[in-house]
C-alpha cells in the first residue's frame, strides 16, 4: 500500500514526506527533477509533472492513497482536474487534498476559486477524501523578513480582521496523520473538511508587536495599501500572480481568515500537542538570521 505525495519538495510537501517516513509509511514522492530531490531514506522518488499525463499514469500506478497539492500557478485548476482524472483511472479512491481556508468565500481570488473548483470535483467524482483548508502560512513571511529586519516595518497588508496563521510543519504533520488514517481504514471514510489554523488570530498591529518583542526594537505595521503591495510584488513575480495576491490581501482586510468554533481544539487533539505560534516562528527566524 503506497502513499503518493505531489509537490513533494515544496514548503508543505517535504513536511508531509518527512512525517510519513517517520511513521513508517510506504511513500512515493512525485518531483519534477529527481536529481535535485532530497528525501528521507526509504522514500521512492518518481519523476513527473501534473500536466504530463503519461508521467502521472506511471507515478499513480500501484498507489492506494494520494496527497494532492497544486502550486499557485496560472493553470492550477487544470493541473488539479488532470490529477483527479488520472487518479480515478488508476483506481485511487483515497485522497487528502490541500485547499485553502475560505475557498468558498474568497470567490474572486483566482487561486482560491481554483482550489474550490477542485474541492467540488472531488465531491462530484466520489472520492473518499479529506480536504485540508489551511489559513495563511507563517513561512510566507520569510519572503519579507529582510524588510522587517532592515527597515523596521512589517509590510504585509493583513488588516485588522485577523488571520489565524499556521506553521507549515503543523500542516505537514496533520496531512500525514490524515493520509495514514485513510490508508489504514478498513473501508471508505466519508468526505471531510478540516480548517488548518494557528492558535492566534493576528492583526497587522499584533504581528508588528511580536516582531518588536522578538527583535527588541520598534517594528511598525506598514498599513493596508494593497495597490502598493501589488506593485512591490511585481518586481519579483508575474503580474497575474501579483494581482492575485493583491485580491487576496483585499479579502484579508474585509473578511480576515477566521477559524470556526472548535478548530484549534480539534487540531490540538489531532496533533497531541499545542499548535506552533507566530511568536515561536518569529523567534526561530530571528535566531537563524
Amino acid at each position: 500500500m503506497t502513499i503518493l505525495v505531489t509537490g513533494a519538495t515544496g514548503t508543505v510537501g517535504r513536511q508531509v514526506v518527512e512525517q510519513l517516513a517517520k511513521r513508517g509509511a510506504d511513500v512515493r514522492a512525485l518531483v519534477r527533477d529527481p536529481a535535485k530531490a532530497s528525501v528521507p531514506a526509504g522514500v521512492t522518488v518518481v519523476q513527473g509533472d501534473l500536466l504530463d499525463v503519461d508521467s502521472l499514469r506511471g507515478a499513480f500506478s500501484g498507489v492506494s492513497t494520494l496527497f494532492l497539492l497544486n502550486a499557485v500557478v496560472a493553470d492550477e485548476f487544470t493541473q488539479g482536474l488532470i490529477a483527479l482524472n488520472v487518479a480515478r483511472k488508476a483506481r485511487i479512491e483515497r485522497i487528502v487534498y490541500l485547499s485553502v481556508i475560505h475557498s468558498d468565500l474568497y470567490v474572486n481570488v483566482p487561486h482560491f476559486a481554483g482550489k474550490f473548483g477542485v474541492e467540488r470535483m472531488i465531491e462530484q467524482m466520489g472520492f473518499n477524501a479529506t480536504i485540508l483548508r489551511p489559513a495563511y502560512f507563517m513561512s510566507n513571511d520569510l519572503a519579507i523578513k529582510d524588510v522587517v529586519f532592515n527597515y523596521g516595518v512589517y509590510p504585509m497588508p493583513i488588516g485588522a480582521k485577523g488571520l489565524a496563521m499556521i506553521d507549515a510543519r503543523d500542516i505537514g504533520e496533520i496531512a500525514a496523520i490524515e493520509l495514514i488514517r485513510r490508508e489504514q481504514a478498513s473501508g471508505p471514510l466519508p468526505l471531510e473538511r478540516i480548517n488548518l489554523v494557528g492558535p492566534d488570530r493576528l492583526r497587522g498591529a499584533d504581528v508588528a508587536a511580536i516582531w518588536t518583542e522578538v527583535l527588541g526594537r520598534a517594528i511598525a505595521y506598514g498599513g493596508d495599501d494593497t495597490a502598493a503591495f501589488e506593485q512591490n510584488l511585481r518586481t519579483f513575480m508575474p503580474s497575474w500572480m501579483a494581482f492575485d495576491m493583491r485580491l487576496m490581501s483585499e479579502r484579508f482586510l474585509t473578511e480576515g481568515m477566521i477559524p470556526e468554533a472548535g478548530d484549534v481544539e480539534r487540531l490540538t487533539a489531532l496533533l497531541g500537542r499545542p499548535l506552533r505560534s507566530y511568536r515561536d516562528f518569529a523567534a526561530e527566524t530571528a535566531a537563524s538570521a
